[in-house]
C-alpha cells in the first residue's frame, strides 16, 4: 500500500481555516508504507518533523517514519503567527533549558532557513505610564509598551518545509495523507493507519505522538487538554512612514500581557499581522468544520479587523490582505504536555503549547528524539 503522493507549493491557509501570507512548499513522493519502523511519528508539524529530522540525524541507523492525515503543516504548525517566544505559556519551566539556543541550533544543525529574526518582543499594557513607549494605541485603554523581552519571529511556511526537506533528506519517510486512527499497545505497538486509498498497519518499537489540537483520544489527552481556534489578519502594505507612526519601525513583534489579548508582528517588510479571539469546540474533531467565512470565527474576524483600524489614526481605513484561523491546545496550568503515554513507556506525547508554540515546538521535538532515543531524560514539569 502506499502513501498519496504530494506536490505542496501553496497558501498554508486554503479554506475553510483562511490564507496566510506564506506558503509550505514541500514535495514528497507516493511511497510504500512500511510494515515496521524503528520510530513512528505521528503528526507532521513542527514537532514531529523536528523530531524525525533529528533522530535520522542522530542516529542514521534507525528507520523513522512521519505519519500525517493531511499535508504537511496542515495543522496548527502550518496556520501560526510566527512569534517565535523565549518560554512556556506558562513561564520558564523547570529544566527548560534556553528555548531560543535551542531552537537555533535545531535550525543550524539540519540547515533549515527560515527567516528568523530575534531582535526581541515588546510586551504591552494599558497600565503602564511609559512616556517613551513608541506605542501608543487605544484599545479599551492605552497601550504602551512595558518591557522587552526575548524573542522574534520566523516564517512557518518556510519553517514546515525546511524541516520536511530535512526529514526527508536524511532518509526518513514522510508519509502525508497517512492518518493513525488507532495505536494497539501490545507487545508490539501497531499503528492503524487510514488514508483516502490507505488502509494498512505498521508495527513501531517507539512512537512519537505529536498531533497536538487533533487526535486527543490516540494521545491520550482527551478531557486533559482544552482544543481552541485562534484567528489573525494582515493588513495590507503600509508605508514606511505609517509603520513610523504606529511605532513599529523597529521591526518588533508584540503582544499585551493583560486583557483584552492582542498580538502582532511585521510581515513582508510593510504588513502588519494581527492576532486576537478564541473559538470553543465541545470536541477537538468540531476544528475541522470551522469556517473563517462564517460562523463565530467570522464574527470574530470581523471584529478583529474593526478594532485594529481604531488602534491608531495610521490605520483609519486599512484594507486587509490575509486572514486565516487555526488550532491551539490548552494544557493544565498552560503547561506544554511532555510526557511517556499512560498505556506505554514506548510511547511519547508532544504538544499543548498554548499559542508559545513555533520555537518552542521544534526545539521541544528536537529534545524528544535524544530521548527516544536513550539520550536525555523527560523534563519533570508534568507527569502523565
Amino acid at each position: 500500500m502506499t502513501s498519496q503522493a504530494k506536490n505542496t507549493k501553496s497558501q498554508a491557509g486554503d479554506l475553510p481555516w483562511g490564507q496566510t501570507p506564506w506558503s509550505i512548499d514541500f514535495h514528497s513522493q507516493a511511497i510504500s508504507l512500511p510494515e515496521q519502523v524503528d520510530f513512528a511519528v505521528v503528526g507532521g508539524g513542527f514537532s514531529g518533523l523536528s523530531a524525525a529530522a533529528e533522530l535520522r540525524r542522530l542516529d542514521p541507523t534507525q528507520t523513522v517514519a512521519v505519519f500525517e492525515a493531511g499535508g504537511v503543516g496542515a495543522g496548527a504548525s502550518g496556520h501560526t503567527g510566527g512569534l517565535a517566544l523565549a518560554e512556556t505559556a506558562a513561564g520558564d519551566l523547570p529544566g527548560l533549558g534556553d528555548v531560543l539556543a535551542g531552537f537555533r541550533n535545531v535550525l543550524k544543525n539540519l540547515n533549515v532557513t527560515a527567516d528568523l529574526s530575534l531582535p526581541g518582543v515588546w510586551e504591552l499594557d494599558r497600565a503602564t505610564a511609559n512616556e517613551n513607549s513608541p506605542i501608543r494605541w487605544n484599545d479599551s485603554g492605552q497601550l504602551r509598551v512595558t518591557q522587552e523581552v526575548p524573542g522574534g519571529t520566523v516564517n512557518p511556511g518556510k519553517l514546515v518545509s525546511g524541516l520536511a526537506k530535512a526529514v526527508s533528506e536524511r532518509g526518513a519517510l514522510v508519509l502525508e495523507g497517512a492518518g493513525v486512527d488507532q495505536i494497539d499497545f501490545g507487545e508490539t505497538l501497531v499503528l492503524h493507519v487510514r488514508g483516502t486509498q490507505i488502509h494498512a498497519r505498521v508495527n513501531a518499537r517507539q512512537v512519537l505522538i505529536a498531533t497536538n489540537a487533533e487526535s486527543l483520544e490516540l494521545s491520550g489527552l482527551a478531557g486533559r487538554a482544552e482544543p481552541k481556534f485562534t484567528l489573525a489578519v494582515a493588513t495590507e502594505p503600509l508605508e514606511a512612514a505609517k509603520l513610523n507612526e504606529l511605532g513599529l519601525a523597529a521591526g518588533k513583534p508584540f503582544y499585551t500581557v493583560d486583557l483584552p489579548y492582542l498580538w502582532g508582528r511585521l510581515v513582508n517588510e510593510s504588513q502588519i499581522i494581527f492576532g486576537s479571539g478564541l473559538v470553543s469546540v465541545e470536541n477537538w474533531r468540531g476544528l475541522a468544520a470551522i469556517n473563517v467565512h462564517s460562523g463565530p470565527a467570522f464574527n470574530l474576524l470581523a471584529d478583529l479587523k474593526n478594532r485594529v483600524t481604531r488602534l491608531h489614526p495610521a490605520l483609519a481605513g486599512i484594507r486587509f490582505s490575509h486572514e486565516w484561523g487555526g488550532p491551539i491546545l490548552i494544557g493544565e496550568e498552560w503547561r506544554p504536555v511532555f510526557h511517556h503515554h499512560p498505556r506505554s513507556d514506548r510511547v511519547l506525547v508532544l504538544g499543548a503549547y498554548s499559542g508559545h508554540g513555533v520555537a518552542l515546538s521544534t526545539y521541544l521535538g528536537s529534545w524528544a528524539a535524544e530521548v527516544l532515543l536513550g539520550r536525555r531524560k523527560l523534563p519533570n514539569w508534568n507527569s502523565r
